[in-house]
């Protein structure tokens, strides 16, 4: 069960895609706290910046991509910080995969195709516990299989003896090898089909309840965030413009963002509606908007939304949610003129 003690922080994260008068700003002041044992959902479109957060807070950005102001922290259980963006190589690889871990997206393919699964995953433990004799690290790898459901029989099959579901949970399985606190999963079930998707996130939640650890699960399907999520975040244009627990994004969603994006797929239960998604497409990086970069989609735009930015604050006075629109507090003061 997740608590509110924090594991990750992020305060005023920005990156760039390149350098100079050319670099895009791709993340614009992002702040974000995962709580221990909690899922976060990190929903939005494709450019939104969901993966380039996930990379940026894993120092796992490819260049031209640079990390240009914030920071991040994890707190260990011992209450100590340890500041990611400040971490040497050297450091940095005995903090992943010990401390955090990511199942990155399409990663069912990203299996070594001339190694058998055994091979893959105690590759994990030679290389972080080599203390482990070989015994120990086949014991350990049939224990990570049967932990997300896959007969231990199946250590020694390559990945093309496996579905697209038993690779990909072989990836988590891969996550899991040394028991992580916090696991980064960046739209790791786009490729497979309703039922396995729901399939491998039961068996992760699960896993979850068992370990104790935190998921921040990215995807830009926001029905499978509201189903097994604890807190959900909404990215647009670079910045989070919507946070609350999964059930009050889903019953009262605040942005007008992130009511589209609940209105773009079909309610199981309750009277038919219709889908009516969101108009236009999302802004090119390169040419942001000025004020808030929903406004040119958004049907109930006022005039502050097309000159500032909203701050992301407690709406209304509610507590336990934050949204950045101008619909939830006084309009801005226009500037007087000389």
């Amino acid at each position: 069960m997740s608590t509110t003690e924090p594991v990750l922080t992020i305060r005023a994260l920005n990156v760039d895609y390149g350098t100079g008068d050319e670099a895009v700003r791709a993340l614009r002041d992002v702040d974000l706290t995962l709580h221990r044992g909690e899922v976060l959902g990190l929903a939005g479109e494709s450019g939104s910046g969901k993966s380039t957060l996930a990379y940026a807070v894993t120092r796992l950005l490819q260049p031209p991509g640079v990390i240009t102001g914030g920071d991040v922290h994890y707190h260990r259980r011992d209450g100590s910080a340890l500041d990611l963006l400040a971490l040497s190589p050297a450091g940095l690889r005995a903090f992943r995969w010990q401390e955090l871990s990511i199942v990155f997206q399409g990663a069912m393919n990203s299996l070594n195709p001339v190694h058998t699964v055994r091979s893959q995953l105690t590759d994990v433990l030679r290389a972080h516990r080599p203390e482990m004799k070989r015994a120990e690290r086949t014991a350990r790898a049939q224990e990570l299989l049967q932990l997300v459901g896959i007969s231990a029989d199946r250590l020694h099959a390559y990945p093309h003896q496996l579905s697209g579901g038993m690779r990909q949970r072989v990836m988590i399985a891969m996550a899991l090898a040394l028991d992580p606190e916090i696991v980064v999963m960046d739209e790791p079930t786009t490729a497979l089909d309703v039922v396995m998707q729901r399939q491998i996130l039961r068996r992760l939640v699960a896993l979850r309840e068992e370990l104790g650890f935190s998921v921040v699960f990215i995807t830009h399907d926001i029905s499978l965030l509201v189903e097994f999520s604890d807190r959900i975040a909404i990215m647009y244009g670079g910045r989070i413009v919507e946070e609350a627990a999964a059930q009050e994004i889903y019953r009262d969603p605040r942005h007008p963002y992130s009511e589209g994006l609940l209105r773009s797929f079909p309610a199981l239960h309750g009277p038919r509606r219709e889908l009516t998604g969101i108009a236009g497409s999302p802004p090119h990086l390169a040419a942001m908007p000025a004020g808030c970069a929903f406004h040119p989609r958004c049907g109930r735009a006022l005039d502050a939304c097309a000159t500032r930015v909203p701050e992301l604050a407690p709406p209304d006075g509610a507590e336990g949610r934050t949204v950045a629109c101008w619909l939830h507090r006084p309009a801005p003061v226009p500037a007087a003129r000389p």
